[in-house]
């Protein structure tokens, strides 16, 4: 399965996000999905989107709360400095 997140340009984010939140979402949905080789990116791009090739709507809605939960606990897992 492959996920790709884009993020807009428009949102401010710290220095190493982008690679941080690359990190965390691969460990999350690897969790969840050990049965295939998921591949995660996350770039910049016109706007916010979340694409799921190879898996079924069932895999988009939870790689969609895997998102959500991930981006919302940012505080837990993103260190600056």
């Amino acid at each position: 399965m492959r996920v790709e997140v884009t993020v807009a340009k428009t949102t401010s984010l710290p220095a190493g996000a982008i690679d941080a939140l690359t990190g965390e979402l691969s460990k999350r949905i690897n969790k969840h999905f050990p049965e295939s080789m998921n591949s995660v990116s996350v770039r910049y791009a016109g706007a916010n989107n979340l694409t799921v090739m190879g898996g079924g709507k069932e895999a988009k809605d939870r790689i969609t709360e895997i998102l959500q939960e991930t981006w919302e606990s940012a505080d837990d897992w993103f260190i600056t400095g």
